[in-house]
């Protein structure tokens, strides 16, 4: 059993306490945080609250973790959208709102339930039950290309190749305000938050390295369309960098103000992972892979430029 304790910052104010926790403990859904209430495992300010509690201030939420079960993945005929395949892997296009793994409250549903039924027991099993497979994520609510290893072998070469900063990852986002030049970089460590350690955060004096790059696509009034490459893979990287230089992405409803957004159909950010690129593990030939954008995204796009 473990416990996180969260304190409420004045930009959290009147949000449900549901909502909020979802958005800040990783992997973990409202139904899950609704189920926690009702056993009374969470608490603001020592006191048992309800599921509809909206947040005041400095209040102080502690969220209790009950151990883990003993979990069995079960398979789940699942469509996949499915870029590319052979014997050692597969390349998904993930849509926005699917779940890469299980994790507490969620176990069905995700993309490794999907994986399952589709690739019976060829997966790699590196990262244990939850994960078979999972090489690298995506958080929920970014679209895109995902590489899945379908043997040991495969998995340790990929992740080799992702430790180097070899392998290729180029994401499209639309972020808030006028990104004033046309090529950058943000070199900044990203570590936990120092108060929300649900949360990641730039950290200069601590945290790991992390560079992202980025180019302007398109300017619009109040909003800019950027290409942006990981040099590094940080957790949030993409999420954090652009909320650290003043331009968070659109619809992020952790680094970015949510009562700010002015797209209320749009479920999270608006983040595509568009290219990977890698080494095959086993023929050692460069491939790449590109997603056109979903039609959420196109669908921002279309809004702005009417602005």
């Amino acid at each position: 059993m473990s416990e996180i304790i969260f304190t409420v910052h004045v930009e959290n104010q009147g949000e449900r306490i549901d909502k909020f926790l979802s958005s800040v403990i990783n992997d973990v859904s409202r139904s899950y945080v609704h189920k926690l209430i009702q056993n009374k495992n969470i608490t603001v300010n020592n006191s048992v609250i309800n599921k509809n509690y909206r947040l005041t201030e400095n209040d102080q939420i502690k969220v209790t973790i009950p151990e883990p079960e003993n979990l069995e993945i079960f398979p789940e005929n699942i469509p996949l959208d499915i870029v590319y395949e052979d014997n050692d892997l597969l390349i998904v296009n993930k849509p926005k709102d699917m779940v890469v793994h299980p994790a507490p409250g969620n176990y069905n549903g995700t993309l490794v339930n999907a994986l399952l039924y589709h690739c019976k027991n060829s997966l790699s099993g590196i990262n244990g039950i939850i994960r078979p497979g999972i090489v690298h994520r995506i958080d929920k609510d970014t679209s895109g290309l995902l590489i899945i290893a379908k043997n040991d072998n495969s998995h340790k070469n990929l992740a080799e190749q992702i430790k180097n900063h070899s392998f290729t990852r180029e994401y499209e986002a639309v972020v808030y305000g006028n990104v004033k030049e046309d090529i950058g970089t943000v070199n900044a460590n990203i570590g936990r938050h120092k108060i929300n350690r649900k949360k990641m955060a730039v950290t200069p004096m601590c945290g790991r390295n992390a560079v992202t790059h980025y180019t302007v696509l398109e300017r619009y009034k109040g909003f800019t369309h950027l290409k942006l490459k990981l040099e590094t893979g940080r957790t949030h990287q993409i999420r954090v960098h652009m909320s650290y230089i003043g331009h968070p992405v659109v619809g992020d409803e952790v680094y970015a103000n949510p009562k700010n957004n002015p797209f209320k159909f749009l479920k999270g950010q608006c983040l595509h992972a568009g290219k990977i690129g890698f080494l095959h593990p086993t023929t050692g030939r460069y491939m790449e892979f590109e997603s056109h954008l979903p039609n959420y995204f196109k669908n921002i796009l279309k809004k702005i430029s009417n602005l």
